[in-house]
């Protein structure tokens, strides 16, 4: 199990860097070929932070673990709910201010629960799969087109700020993008192996593995984002990197690796796994759409809400790996 667990580990470690350089890579690209910071935070930011999840999620199924992408998908929107903003917010209150990310709050609560229909049946289809890139291609689109109208937006003046933190000329952008990429795929093989090795060590199922090493692990380019956005006091940007790549999770990780290959999704997925995602993004649109106040607002008390949450979950998850469950 020494080499397995050496495996998962460095496949983080390189997994986490090259999807930071393929992430400052495009988003630089993007912006000396015009596109502008709005629309750079919104899809170029957003979603490039779920690269790994996608990338990792598309070989799991390749290689015959699909359970291992659909874990990977799922977890990390718990991750990224309820350890990412939950700790973000507890280091430093967050207050919301972006009409676009209050506007993707509702699309990804819906997107959320139309998923249990997929689930309902115990199978993702390649059909349903497909679906799922049609509703993501078509969100994009949508995004695209909003982001063309409308100004203004407190979400396009923090992405210019981050952007000028790692300032690239249109060669270093396309170098970083491609090296990131390559990056990514390789350290993703390397993640993927150790994992299922790992998952077959213990006796459990990978979908049980996806859900925990792998969901946190394909995160932390979030939490990195995260902080770094923070610390600018880019409060907008830390949620829309959030939603964002949830959205991007369960529209594009999740469809592409059905795609691929079918996925059995169990009851205990339905039950345990989504239902707490959907708990928890129901729990942060109500915090961060201000309903209670004019401005959204996710204080220290809501932010260790939510990390108790995901603490009080991956403990339990730990304890199926623990017991050599297969759930």
């Amino acid at each position: 199990m020494i080499v397995p667990a050496m495996a998962v580990l460095a496949g983080l470690v390189l997994l986490v860097w090259s999807a930071e350089r393929f992430v400052d890579g495009a988003a630089a690209t993007s912006a000396r070929l015009g596109l502008s910071p709005l629309l750079i935070g919104m899809l170029v930011i957003g979603f490039g932070t779920s690269a790994p999840e996608l990338v990792v999620s598309a070989l799991a199924a390749s290689q015959g673990n699909p359970g291992l992408a659909l874990g990977n998908a799922y977890g990390s929107n718990i991750a990224n709910i309820g350890l990412i903003l939950g700790l973000v917010a507890l280091i430093s209150p967050l207050a919301v201010h972006s009409g676009v990310v209050r506007r993707e709050l509702p699309v990804l609560g819906a997107v959320t629960l139309g998923s249990a229909a997929l689930l309902w049946g115990g199978m993702i289809e390649r059909l349903e799969g497909a679906l799922l890139l049609v509703l993501l291609a078509a969100f994009i689109g949508y995004s695209i087109y909003l982001g063309l109208r409308q100004s203004g937006d407190v979400l396009g003046p923090e992405t210019e700020e981050s952007l000028a933190e790692h300032p690239m000329s249109l060669k270093a952008g396309l170098v970083w993008t491609g090296v990131g990429l390559v990056l990514l795929v390789a350290s993703s093989r390397v993640l993927v192996w150790g994992a299922v090795a790992i998952a077959q060590g213990f006796g459990v199922s990978d979908l049980v593995i996806g859900l925990t090493v792998v969901a946190v692990g394909t995160s932390l380019p979030e939490l990195a984002s995260s902080i770094s956005a923070l610390r600018r006091g880019e409060h907008d940007l830390v949620l829309g990197n959030v939603v964002g790549s949830n959205l991007f999770n369960t529209l594009g990780v999740v469809g592409l690796a059905a795609v691929i290959a079918p996925i059995e999704a169990g009851r205990e997925v339905l039950l345990r796994d989504w239902s707490l995602m959907m708990v928890m993004t129901v729990m942060l649109a109500i915090f961060a759409m201000g309903w209670r106040s004019r401005a959204g607002r996710i204080n220290r008390v809501e932010g260790a809400v939510l990390l108790a949450m995901f603490i009080g979950y991956t403990a339990y998850m730990i304890s199926l790996v623990a017991r050599g469950g297969t759930s």
